[in-house]
C-alpha cells in the first residue's frame, strides 16, 4: 500500500452502443484484382429493379440512421469508392449508389471490447470552467472487434477542492475526414536516410519541393522521376519508398459543431490497419511566445509492426499525423516533456522494451540516441519499466508517473522526480506503486493491468486517469506535496 493518499471513486465504462459507419470490404476479395465484380457483390446490387433498390435504401436508412449521422454522405462515398472499381458509376442513380455503398459499408462498435488507457490535458476553452477550476479534454483508447483501437475524447472538469466530474459522451461518435499530407521535406530525408536509401533519385525529387510540400506536389515529382527516361531501377525503388511513406503523413478533420466526445481518430493508413493505440497528450508551450499546441505520440499497428506517430493539433478539430524517426523512437511509448529544454525537445522512450530512456531531438520527428535514466529494481517492476504519459513540470522537478511490470504480468504505476535543467538525472522516486491492482480490479479484458498514458496538474492536485485491465478507467486523485513528500532519494 502507497504512503500516499490515493482517491478514487470515479469510473467510465465502455459503451457498445456507439458505433461508426465504415467502408467494408468482404473478406478483402479487391486487394490485388482489377475486376471486383468477381465478389458477386456488386452485380447483385447493380441487378436489382429500381423499385427494389428504393425499398431496400428505405429500410437501411430506417433501421441506421438515427445512430449515424449523415449516413447517406457515407453510403454516397463508400457506393462511389466501389462503383468507381467496376466502372460503373456514371450510370448509377443516386438511390442505387447509396445501396451499393450499403452493400460494402458495417459498423463498426468502437468500444465493443473495452475503454482504456487514457491520458488528460487542460481544455484548450476554459470558459465554462467552474470557478477556480480547470476544463480537461480527456484522451482514450476505445479497442474494437478484432482487437483494433481508435482514439477518443471525453471531456470534464476538476474544480478548486480537486473534485473531478467527467461528462457524458454523446452516443454518436463522427470519424474524422481524412486528407493524405501534407509533408515536411526534412522528415522524408531522415527516413531515407534510417534506409541508406537517400539516393541520387529521390534527392532530385526532394530538391524541387519546399520544406513544407503537399500531396499533389509530391505526387508530381515522383511522376517526373518514374517519367524520365533511361531512369535506374533504383531511382524508381527510390520513388516507391517515398510515396510509401507518405502514406504515412495525413491530416483529419472535424466540424467544429462536433462535440469532443464525438470525435474519433480511426486507423488512417497501412501502417495503422490493426489499429492506433495508447496517445500521450501534452501541452506544449515553445520559446516563440506562439499559442500552446498540443502533441501526442501514439503507436500505429498494421498487425505485424509497430510505429510511432506524431499527432498535432491547437484545437482538437483539426489533427496532423506524422511519423517518428530514429533509435529513440523504436517500439512504443515515447512522451514529450511540455516544453523545450536547453533549446532542444525533450521525450521519454522505452526503446529497448524494459528500461525508462531521455531523448532529445531538433525537429520534434528525429530523435537520437537515447540516455539511459530508469531500469526495474523493485519487485513490482521486475519484467519492465516505462512512463505513463507526458512529463509535469513542479518547482521540486519533473514529476513522471511511470508503469512496472512485475510478478504474473502485472501493472503498477510509480514515479520519478527528475532534475528540472538536466532531464536525465533522476532526483527522487517511489519505491512501492502510487497505484496497484486490487482484487476488485483484476479482471477484465487483460487482467492484473492498471495504466495511464497522461495525468494532469491543477492547483496542487494531480489527476491520475488510468485504465484498468485494459476494460474501463478510473481516475484517481492525489495531493502534490503528499507525493513528493513520499519520494526517495535516488
Amino acid at each position: 500500500m502507497s504512503r500516499v493518499q490515493v482517491r478514487t471513486g470515479l469510473h467510465l465504462e465502455p459503451d457498445p452502443a456507439r458505433v461508426v459507419a465504415r467502408l467494408f470490404l468482404p473478406g478483402q476479395e479487391f486487394a490485388g484484382t482489377e475486376d471486383p465484380k468477381r465478389t458477386g457483390v456488386a452485380a447483385r446490387v447493380l441487378g436489382l429493379s429500381e423499385r427494389a433498390v428504393d425499398e431496400a435504401l428505405a429500410d437501411v436508412m430506417g433501421r441506421f440512421s438515427s445512430q449515424n449521422d449523415d449516413l447517406e454522405e457515407t453510403l454516397r462515398h463508400h457506393g462511389e469508392v466501389i462503383a468507381d472499381r467496376v466502372h460503373a458509376a456514371s450510370s448509377l442513380t443516386p438511390n442505387r449508389m447509396m445501396l451499393l455503398g450499403a452493400a460494402f459499408t458495417n459498423e463498426q462498435s468502437i468500444e465493443a471490447a473495452a475503454l482504456c488507457n487514457p491520458s488528460m490535458v487542460a481544455h484548450p476553452e476554459q470558459a465554462d470552467a467552474p470557478d477556480g477550476g480547470l476544463r480537461f479534454i480527456m484522451s482514450v483508447r476505445g479497442i474494437a472487434e478484432g482487437h483494433r483501437s481508435s482514439i477518443g475524447f471525453r471531456t470534464g472538469s476538476v474544480d478548486r477542492r480537486g473534485t473531478v466530474t467527467v461528462d457524458p459522451a454523446d452516443p454518436r461518435p463522427v470519424a474524422g475526414a481524412v486528407g493524405r499530407g501534407p509533408f515536411n521535406k526534412s522528415t522524408f530525408h531522415a527516413h531515407l536516410r534510417e534506409l541508406g536509401q537517400d539516393g541520387e533519385g529521390a534527392t532530385s525529387v526532394l530538391e524541387e519541393l519546399d520544406e513544407q510540400f503537399t500531396a499533389d506536389e509530391l505526387d508530381r515529382e515522383l511522376h517526373r522521376l518514374r517519367g524520365r527516361r533511361g531512369n535506374s531501377r533504383a531511382a524508381n525503388h527510390s520513388a516507391d519508398r517515398l510515396w510509401q511513406f507518405s502514406e504515412r503523413s495525413f491530416s483529419s478533420r472535424f466540424a467544429d459543431d462536433v462535440d469532443v466526445s464525438r470525435r474519433v481518430l480511426l486507423s488512417a493508413t497501412p501502417a495503422e490497419s490493426h489499429g492506433v493505440e495508447d496517445a500521450r497528450f501534452v501541452r506544449f508551450t515553445d520559446d516563440d511566445g506562439a499559442d500552446p499546441v498540443y502533441l501526442a505520440t501514439y503507436t500505429a499497428y498494421d498487425g505485424h509492426v509497430v510505429a510511432q506517430q506524431l499527432l498535432e493539433t491547437l484545437d482538437f478539430e483539426r489533427f496532423r499525423s506524422s511519423p517518428l524517426l530514429g533509435p529513440a523512437a523504436a517500439n512504443k511509448g515515447l512522451a514529450i516533456f511540455p516544453r523545450r529544454i536547453g533549446g532542444r525537445y525533450v521525450a521519454l522512450s522505452r526503446h529497448d522494451r524494459e528500461s525508462n530512456f531521455v531523448a532529445f531531438s531538433d525537429d520534434l520527428h528525429w530523435w537520437g540516441e537515447p540516455v539511459r535514466l530508469d531500469t526495474p529494481r523493485e519487485v513490482w517492476e521486475t519484467v519492465q519499466v516505462g512512463n505513463c504519459g507526458a512529463p509535469i513540470e513542479t518547482p521540486a522537478g519533473w514529476l513522471v508517473l511511470t508503469h512496472g511490470v512485475g510478478l504474473m504480468r502485472t501493472y503498477s504505476i510509480g514515479a520519478l522526480l527528475l532534475d528540472l535543467d538536466d532531464p536525465t538525472r533522476v532526483v527522487g522516486r517511489l519505491d512501492e506503486p502510487l497505484i496497484a491492482t486490487t482484487p476488485d480490479v483484476r479482471g477484465g479484458y487483460v487482467p492484473n493491468v492498471v495504466y495511464s498514458c497522461g495525468a494532469l496538474l491543477h492547483d496542487g492536485t494531480l489527476v491520475v486517469p488510468y485504465g484498468i485491465a485494459d476494460s474501463s478507467i478510473g481516475v484517481a486523485t492525489v495531493l502534490l506535496d503528499e507525493l513528493l513528500d513520499a519520494l526517495v532519494s535516488d
